[in-house]
């Protein structure tokens, strides 16, 4: 005879039962679509460097809006991950202009992304949150301990370059982080690798580089280019266990008390 029950037999691999299934189904939908559209599209836009650098740079006069109005959608509508755009910022317009362009583009298409995720998740995911005491914790650390605290969390989650952009949106949109604290603590948290990104792109392009693939073959060489890249993986691994480090000390500061679990 078997010990299952029905609560059992409902209960998934990840503690989600058939009722939180169906809550969570469109938000699981969108989560899907922001997995594998950014890294489709945005290996795509980097093997086209070259002729969308040249399409912008022969309207001058528009080319920059154009850029951050296309950063801005594309981004938050989980088209073209951020990394990819950052780059053809620094390509396109060097450092200074390429950096603070990205910078104006992540965060409007963070707004956006908010926006859509919002819409899709509605009040799902807190429902489930709800039913869930331990995953309550979340929520509470993000939304309800305070503006500051929210804050750093929201930064330190930005900071990893293997930090998915959408996905992160819909996370935070989903728990419902502050606007307000959700957009400071991406510019500040996404700020640096978005400096790695324009910084590889424009000095690739001042190297006299076409595109990617003639910066390879025609420009200083496989070494110089791939002693950039080790360069480039090395600052991102500083930066994603400085803030790993940062994230388990403030996980020690915040166990969950008495009240957080289920008794």
């Amino acid at each position: 005879m078997s010990d299952a029950t029905p609560d059992s037999e409902a209960t998934g691999p990840l503690g989600l039962d058939q009722a939180d299934v169906r809550e969570l189904r469109s938000t699981g939908l969108l989560g899907i679509a922001w997995a594998v559209l950014p890294g489709v599209l945005g290996i795509t836009l980097l093997y086209q460097l070259g002729p969308v650098s040249e399409w912008l740079d022969a309207r001058p006069e528009l080319g920059l809006f154009l850029y951050l109005v296309a950063f801005s959608i594309t981004a938050g509508l989980g088209l073209l991950p951020t990394y990819a755009q950052a780059t053809l910022g620094g390509w396109v317009y060097g450092f200074g202009v390429g950096f603070s362009g990205a910078l104006v583009g992540f965060t409007v298409a963070s707004a956006i992304g908010y926006g859509v995720a919002r819409r899709v998740s509605g009040d799902h995911v807190r429902h489930v949150l709800a039913r869930h005491p331990q995953a309550k914790i979340i929520e509470r650390e993000l939304v309800g301990r305070g503006g500051l605290r929210a804050l750093l969390v929201v930064t330190l989650l930005r900071v990893p370059p293997n930090s998915p952009f959408s996905l992160t949106n819909l996370a935070f949109a989903a728990v419902r982080v502050p606007l307000p604290i959700y957009l400071v603590g991406t510019l500040v948290g996404m700020a640096p690798r978005t400096a790695v990104y324009v910084g590889f792109a424009a000095a690739a392009k001042a190297a006299g580089a076409q595109d990617i693939q003639s910066f390879v073959s025609d420009g200083p060489g496989w070494w110089v280019f791939v002693g950039g890249i080790v360069l480039m993986v090395a600052v991102f691994a500083i930066l994603g266990h400085m803030a790993n480090l940062a994230l388990a000390k403030y996980g020690g500061e915040t166990q969950p008390g008495p009240g957080d679990v289920a008794p």
